[in-house]
Formats: C-alpha cells, structure tokens, sequence
C-alpha cells in the first residue's frame, strides 16, 4: 500500500509514461507538454500537449477493506483506504489533426501499458508505492452530459477532445497501529434465559 501521496504518485506516473514514450519525430519535431491540470488550468492552456485532469475520487467498491499491514515493529496497522481516481485526458494543439494524432497516438500508449508498475508510480516522487505494488489504468466511461458540465465548471475556452481514463485500486496506508480489544476475560451465556416481568 501507499502513503498519502499515492494520489499524485499516480497521476504524475500517467503522463511520465507519455513522456516517455514520446518521438518528436512521429509529430514532424513537435515539442509538446505533459502535464497535470487543475481547473484553473484550462484557462490558460497549453498550445500542443496533452493534460490530465483529476475530476472525482471514489471509494473502491470491489475491496472494501484491505487489511493493513504489519509495521516495523511487527503490529498490525489500520485498514487501508482503495480509491478509484477519475481523470479526464486531454489533447491540445493549434490543429484539429495535430489534435487528433497526440490523443490518438497518447490513447494508444497507455493501451500498451495497463499496468503501471511501481517503478514509475515512484518516479517523481520516491518511495511513494512498494516495490510490489501497480496501478491498473482502464478507458472509463462518461456521458456527454457530465463530460460537457464538467467543462462548463473547469473553463471559459472552447470544449476540446477528451477521453475519461479510471486508475483503479489505489490504496492509501495508514500510518496508526490498528487497537486490539482486551482479552475475554468471561463468557456470559444466556441463551433461553427468561425476562422478568
């Protein structure tokens, strides 16, 4: 499991995956940006690149409670806490075909790679995930509606084309020791007893 940071670990290890795997000479010497975005961040965007943005965090449903796990001194910390971060994936470019071919081409790349390991999820900011550990990226959905409200909220630009990517199970440790009850002491069986009354 991961320390509180998981969360920017994640969406950081997103686009250092683009970064990566990026060839200026594919888009004719292009240089372009990877970035993370906030709402105030569409504002101003960037001329060519591509963004990811952070729109809503849920509690994972499939793994209510992960078990924590044992500390240096061997005791059992509290449970940990899956999220599921939703982002929202977004080409810009001065040109509807440059568009096209950086959200094609960064759609296809994380396609290639579902998984991301925890040697990347580190990469900006170390130790964050255990060497054991990944992040599952998947294409989500999102209807047109809530696409569209959610660029009526983040921007004053035009809607530009975008695609909502799911990093499933990210899982935040805790750093406090789980409480053990007190030992049972007595048993008190009433079972059949009758109430007085």
């Amino acid at each position: 499991m991961a320390d509180y940071r998981a969360i920017a670990g994640a969406s950081e290890a997103i686009l250092e995956l683009l970064r990566h795997a990026y060839a200026p000479a594919d888009f004719e010497g292009r240089q372009v940006e990877f970035k993370v975005y906030t709402g105030t961040d569409f504002k101003q965007p960037m001329t060519a690149g591509i963004s990811l943005f952070l729109y809503r965090v849920f509690h994972n449903s499939s793994l209510r409670t992960p078990p924590g796990r044992l500390n240096e001194r061997g005791r059992r910390l509290q449970t940990g806490l899956p999220l599921d971060l939703h982002f929202l994936l977004t080409a810009w470019a001065p040109t509807a075909s440059l568009q096209h071919a950086l959200l094609g081409w960064a759609m296809r790349t994380l396609e290639d790679t579902p998984v991301i390991p925890a040697g990347l999820l580190n990469a900006r900011f170390p130790d964050v995930f255990r060497p054991s550990e990944t992040v599952e990226l998947v294409l989500a959905e999102l209807s047109t509606e809530d696409l569209f409200r959610i660029w009526e909220t983040v921007t004053e630009s035009n809607y530009q084309i975008s695609v909502p990517y799911l990093a499933r199970m990210v899982i935040i440790e805790s750093r406090v020791e789980a409480r053990d009850g007190a030992p049972v002491q007595q048993r008190t069986f009433d079972l059949g007893k009758q109430i007085a009354e």
